[in-house]
């Protein structure tokens, strides 16, 4: 139970990476002047762009500590290397996964 949470976790944490990347990159060059034209839509990719980096930052902190890691260490590496750090921690805790099944399940018994 403790990985299906942890899992849970990672999978909103990778969301709302997702829809931050999303809300930034309407900021970048080629959308800028249509993004700055109107302040309505404006303020909502800002507010779009703060919750999901948030959020993130959040759930990802759940996830480390669901999986015994440090949360500190785990959220300050997404926080400062935002979003290339995100992604990287989401990747290596997902790899925990992997690594902790292996040493979880028992070998199969061979013989008869």
């Amino acid at each position: 139970m403790r990985d299906a949470n942890a899992q849970r976790a990672l999978t909103a944490s990778a969301l709302a990476l997702v829809v931050a990347c999303a809300a930034g990159a309407s900021f970048l060059p080629p959308m800028l002047a249509e993004t700055l034209g109107s302040l309505p839509r404006t303020a909502l990719l800002g507010l779009a762009l703060t919750a999901g980096a948030l959020l993130h930052w959040v759930w990802l902190g759940m996830g480390a500590g669901r999986l015994h890691r440090s949360v500190p260490g785990w959220v300050a590496l997404a926080f400062f290397l935002f979003p290339i750090g995100g992604v990287a921690a989401l990747l290596l805790l997902w790899g925990c996964f992997g690594a902790d099944a292996k040493r979880a399940t028992p070998a199969p018994a061979s013989g008869t």
